[in-house]
């Protein structure tokens, strides 16, 4: 008989959804395994049909959502082995403060299940303070979705930058080295892959509306990705999603040193670590001018990627854990 396995999440749309479970259910079930998922927002009923699901699981992996105490408590007695995956600071504020309420429910919830998983090693941290059975499962990308060849503008150097509104800070923000380095390049353009634009922010922009089907193709066809973030407990969450997705379509990037971005990018050899208006200005003006080095760092940066933070070695990790639950 098959191990079956409950994913629990806010919804299927959820990023944490799609790149940390549903992207491995091929896999699970070429394993084996019996892969399943249920939104756990909704109401009542959610949560009836949550715990229902959960009694006839092998193993729940509850993807980033704490709960209070007495769900919590629920949710425990339904599950035979109960799993926590987290790729955000959850137990902070989204400004990177500390918060007494997200602190205690995060502490709650790596206590009560029997194993962890963390996106990064500051997660993971954080996580064994409260649960000494911690695994770092990084998110990855699926790269063989990214390997398109495209065809890259002739007449302007665009910088792309994905994501979506709940990031948009990290953009706007961004803006007067932007401006700056598109004093030093004049031909850059900044294509912003997300749900909304930036007009009048002193760049020409190209907005590009994110769907799952092009992302790939809009990224490929771009010069250089940008990854500008905060250096707080909030953004040292962050699993460099954007960073992988990059790397994956064979651009070189450039990155705020700050959070996982700085784990997962070798200075020099798949891009930039910059912290001042300068650096970031110098490296965009590098790149700009040199095709060959951004075609060598892409390159470098997709082999990287397929061999430490594709699906397969990463489901290597979770498999090995879950069957020792299971």
């Amino acid at each position: 008989m098959s191990t079956r396995l409950l994913f629990v999440s806010k919804g299927e749309e959820a990023s944490s959804t799609r790149y940390r479970a549903l992207h491995f259910f091929p896999l699970w079930r070429a394993a084996g395994f019996e892969p399943s998922h249920v939104t756990a927002s909704g109401g009542v009923k959610a949560t009836v049909d949550m715990l229902r699901q959960a009694k006839r699981a092998d193993v729940v992996v509850v993807l980033r959502k704490t709960f209070p105490a007495a769900l919590l408590w629920l949710l425990r007695r339904a599950s035979r082995r109960l799993v926590f995956d987290f790729d955000d600071a959850i137990f902070c504020n989204t400004d990177g403060t500390p918060s007494r309420t997200r602190m205690a429910r995060f502490a709650a919830m790596a206590r009560t299940c029997d194993h962890v998983f963390a996106g990064n090693a500051f997660l993971a941290r954080h996580a064994a303070a409260f649960n000494p059975a911690v695994t770092l499962v990084p998110t990855c990308v699926d790269v063989t979705r990214y390997r398109i060849e495209a065809d890259k503008p002739a007449d302007s150097l665009d910088l792309v930058w994905i994501g979506s509104h709940s990031t948009r800070k990290y953009l706007a923000e961004a803006m007067p080295w932007l401006k700056v380095a598109a004093d030093a390049v004049p031909e850059l353009r900044l294509k912003i892959v997300a749900d909304f634009d930036l007009p009048g922010c002193g760049v020409t922009t190209l907005p590009v509306a994110w769907r799952a089907g092009s992302e790939a193709q809009e990224l490929a066809a771009s010069h250089i990705g940008i990854a500008p973030m905060r250096d707080d407990d909030w953004s040292r969450g962050k699993c460099a999603l954007k960073v992988l997705q990059y790397m994956a379509a064979g651009l070189p990037v450039v990155s705020s040193k700050a959070g996982a971005n700085a784990e997962v990018i070798v200075e020099g050899e798949t891009g930039y670590l910059v912290s001042t208006v300068a650096e970031w200005t110098e490296r965009i003006a590098q790149l700009a001018r040199d095709a060959e080095l951004r075609r060598r760092l892409g390159e470098a940066g997709r082999r990287l990627g397929a061999t430490d933070y594709s699906v397969e070695p990463v489901f290597g990790r979770l498999r090995s854990v879950i069957e020792g639950l299971a």
